[in-house]
């Protein structure tokens, strides 16, 4: 039975990576930062990643053949309002970078022959220049979460080839589920259709409907973190769909799904963006020639998706 390490065990891709192993018949362990109130489907350890002595000594007992770093800060635009750049700088890279080094420090020492995959993100690739982003577009991070999650990048590609470790990553554009925080685009939206179901005279606000994303559905992505630690060699790979909606189209789906009119209950407020947001469109044509990889629904599909599971899970409340 293959052991696996999910560190962020307790986020959306860390439950259901957890769950996907799982079911892989794989003997499944998770660090998390702190105990939360809805447990992650596999026996977990609180485990600061900023010590390294502590983070080295749990890879020893452990001796897991594969890794998953999904740990994050995530912070959208909306959090950061008043946020200090240096202090949103510092927490970034302690979670992205710092952490991640004591992890692959440990694997070194103690499990070299384990393999680690590393949740990278298409903000990496920033203002891109280009119409789509693959494993060779240029690295243009323009927020505290991109240019650390791009460090990240560069430290599992040096102990690959510089110290022979498998330290893979994904570059993995958006993807939802029902497990998505109140803060995410996203989760706004569906619970915003769920709630002018009950109430016809409800109105949300939402910033800029034509901004595009390349949106996917997060069971899809964490199959792909899996499949590319079956790889004979490790590399790096974009995971996406390769393909741009808007923000009203997702309203549009997202009501539509209950049978509602978006126009009713959407209101736009340009003021809750501090950031303009570009389009990012990835190619995901390398994960699949490499791993037979395709998404499993389509759009409209994975947004009618998301709001019958958060529909349940609100009702099983």
């Amino acid at each position: 039975m293959p052991r696996a390490l999910v560190i962020g065990a307790g986020g959306q891709d860390g439950r259901l990576l957890s769950r996907h192993l799982l079911d892989r018949d794989y003997d499944v362990r998770g660090w998390v930062r702190a105990e939360g109130s809805n447990p992650p489907p596999c026996p977990c350890g609180v485990v600061d990643l900023l010590q390294s002595a502590v983070v080295e000594q749990e890879i020893q007992a452990l001796q897991p053949d594969e890794i998953y770093y999904l740990a994050a800060f995530h912070h959208s635009t909306e959090d950061t309002f008043g946020e200090d750049a240096a202090e949103l700088l510092r927490r970034s890279f302690d979670v992205h970078v710092t952490g991640l080094i004591n992890v692959l420090r440990g694997l070194k020492k103690w499990s070299p022959k384990a393999r680690l995959f590393y949740a990278a993100s298409s903000h990496i690739f920033g203002r891109s220049e280009t119409e789509w982003q693959d494993e060779q577009s240029a690295l243009r991070p323009d927020s505290a979460y991109g240019i650390s999650k791009a460090a990240g990048i560069q430290c599992c590609r040096f102990y690959r080839q510089q110290e022979g470790l498998f330290a893979a990553t994904g570059i993995l554009f958006n993807h939802e589920s029902a497990l998505r925080k109140p803060s995410f685009l996203s989760r706004k939206i569906v619970q915003g259709a769920l709630q002018a179901e009950q109430d016809p005279t409800w109105r949300f606000r939402l910033g800029d409907l034509d901004a595009s994303v390349d949106w996917g559905y997060a069971p899809d992505y964490v199959d792909a973190m899996w499949r590319i630690l079956q790889l004979p060699g490790a590399s790096d790979f974009v995971v996406a769909t390769g393909e741009l909606h808007t923000v009203r189209e997702f309203a549009q789906a997202a009501f539509g799904a209950l049978g509602l009119d978006w126009n009713r209950h959407v209101l736009t407020d340009a003021g809750l963006l501090n950031r303009r947001s570009y389009p990012l469109r990835g190619n995901p044509q390398k994960l699949k020639q490499a791993t037979g990889w395709s998404p499993t629904m389509g759009f409209a599909q994975m947004v009618a998706k998301l709001v019958q599971e958060t529909k349940s899970l609100t009702e099983a409340r």
